[in-house]
Parts: structure tokens; C-alpha cells; sequence
């Protein structure tokens, strides 16, 4: 798909860009909840989740429940569904995950989007009921996804196969690390064993006697905390660069990666995996539709 929404009827956005991204927009609803969903798309499909959820929430009415209320962020990150009052994070829905968004537009109350689950990949229908900003709530996500998919295209989709290189080679160099260790501690083992050995067949006071800080070669002993440097016709040594410390940032002091920032980071093993998850939801699109959902008597106010 060219376009990265669709839309019956295209409108202007609401919001300045910089609002969804440096910041985010909030509302307040009440969240009737979730329900699986075959398909990531389709009028029918979430008319079917709106009525479910509706008569379930209506059986909780009888018995007493109240419908919770909840506070949607929504910026180019992601809808973030939290508790309004301990600010507690109920569910994190990112954009690239959202396949359709739609309203009612005889109720202006009700809406719901389609997002796929990142521990299932189930696809999970939420339905939420607002103060007559349904329709609004539905343009803020798609300009959020809209905003989120040029910026995934300037900054982080154009580079995707460099990442994918970066991250191939930082592993590499992992690796070696590993490697290095372990040869260093192997090095270590024999000397050790090559001194018992000198000393075992050694002749008693035969022995010269060496410095307890060096090996039998005159040679201090290698440690791996304290790597042997060579020696100097009396010039002091070049410095030893430290390497970073701080647990944010990788062996060559990057800072972590970030989909929407350029250059390289911190990248998890399932780094290709994530990017190309990343690259097939904004493919798909996201469709934003106005349908009507009150079509029997559950529709009254939940």
C-alpha cells in the first residue's frame, strides 16, 4: 500500500507534529475491554467485538461493576491505556501493531481499534467509551501512525539493512570477546601447570629463586585484570582507553537503539526480527473508518 492510512474521508489533522512527538495527547474513557479477533481488518470484524463486549459489560452492570475508566496517550511511540489515577500502564499498544481504527458516527461515543498482541500475535480488539470525541481520538491515532511511518521511513527504514549489518557485526565482536576470555584463562591454566611441573622436577636447592613477581621466564604473570604491557625504551605508555561503563550504552559507547533515531546501538539478538515486524505493520497500513455500531438495544449507555 502506498499510503500508510486510509480512510473513506480524509480530513485535516488536529494536532501540530511536534505534539505526538517530542510530547503526547491525552484522553480520558471508559475501556470496556478486549476480545480476540480473527482478522487484522474489517467493519463486520469489530462490530461483532463491540457487541460482545457490550453484553458482557452490561452483565456486569447488573451485578454492580462499573465500567473503569482509563487514560489514553497516544503519541508516535504508541496508545499507551493507563490507569488514570496511578498512572499504572494497563496496556501498550504500538503503532506499527494497529491495523484499524473506527468510530461510530451516529453515537460519537464509541470506538475501537485492532492491534496485534506483541506476546501472542493475537490480534485483539479494544472498545472504549468516550465523551463524544470518538471521531477525534480516531484522527489523533491515525495522524500519530501517519507521523510514526514517515519518520520510521527517513530515519530507521532507509537504514534497515545497515542496522542489520551493524548488529551481525556487534555480535561477531561479542563472540570473539567470549572467545578471547576464555583463551586468555586457557593461557593462564598452563602456565600455572608448566610451573607446577619446573618446580616438581626440579633438584632440591637447585632451584634459583625468582621474584614472586614474575613467572619462571622472568616474565610477570599474565592476569586477566591486568593485561601485560610491552615493554618501553624508558617512555611512559599510552593511556589504555577505558571502555564505557555505563549498562545504556554499547562497547563502542553508542547510545541504545532507537527506530526512529539514525546511527547504531545497543542491539537486542532479535534486532532483525523487530525491524522487519516493524517494516511489515506499517506496509499494512493502517485503515481508519466511520461505521455505525448501534444497531440493538445494548447500545444504550454502558
Amino acid at each position: 500500500m502506498n499510503r500508510p492510512f486510509s480512510r473513506k474521508k480524509d480530513k485535516t489533522w488536529m494536532h501540530t507534529p511536534d505534539m505526538l512527538s517530542k510530547h503526547f495527547i491525552s484522553y480520558n474513557a471508559k475501556f470496556l475491554g478486549s476480545t480476540e479477533v480473527e482478522q487484522p481488518k474489517g467493519t463486520e470484524i469489530v462490530k461483532d467485538a463491540v457487541r460482545k463486549l457490550k453484553f458482557a459489560r452490561h452483565i456486569k452492570k447488573s451485578e454492580g461493576q462499573k465500567t473503569p475508566k482509563v487514560e489514553l496517550q497516544i503519541s508516535i511511540y504508541g496508545v499507551k491505556i493507563l490507569d488514570p489515577k496511578s498512572k499504572e500502564v494497563l496496556h501498550n499498544c504500538q503503532l506499527h501493531r494497529i491495523s484499524f481504527c473506527a468510530d461510530d458516527k451516529t453515537d460519537k461515543r464509541i470506538f475501537t481499534f485492532i492491534c496485534k498482541d506483541a506476546d501472542s500475535n493475537k490480534h485483539l480488539c479494544y472498545v472504549f467509551d468516550s465523551e463524544k470525541c470518538a471521531e477525534e481520538i480516531t484522527l489523533t491515532i491515525g495522524q500519530a501512525f501517519d507521523l510514526a511511518y514517515r519518520k520510521f521511513l527517513e530515519s530507521g527504514g532507509k537504514d534497515v539493512e545497515a542496522r542489520k549489518q551493524i548488529a551481525g557485526l556487534q555480535k561477531k565482536i561479542q563472540d570473539l570477546e567470549a572467545e578471547n576470555l576464555q583463551l586468555k584463562m586457557k593461557v593462564q591454566e598452563l602456565e600455572n601447570q608448566l610451573r607446577i611441573a619446573e618446580i616438581s622436577t626440579s633438584p632440591v636447592g637447585s632451584m634459583t629463586s625468582t621474584s614472586p613477581s614474575t613467572d619462571i621466564f622472568d616474565m610477570v604473570p599474565f592476569t586477566p585484570s591486568s593485561p601485560v604491557l610491552p615493554a618501553t625504551n624508558g617512555t611512559q605508555p599510552p593511556p589504555i582507553p577505558s571502555r564505557s561503563t555505563d549498562p545504556k550504552r554499547d562497547l563502542f559507547g553508542a547510545e541504545p537503539f532507537d527506530p526512529f533515531i539514525c546511527g547504531a546501538g545497543e542491539y537486542t539478538p532479535d534486532i532483525q526480527s523487530k525491524l522487519d515486524e516493524m517494516q511489515e505493520g506499517f506496509k499494512m497500513g493502517l485503515t481508519m473508518e466511520g461505521t455505525v455500531f448501534s444497531l440493538d438495544p445494548l447500545d444504550s449507555r454502558c
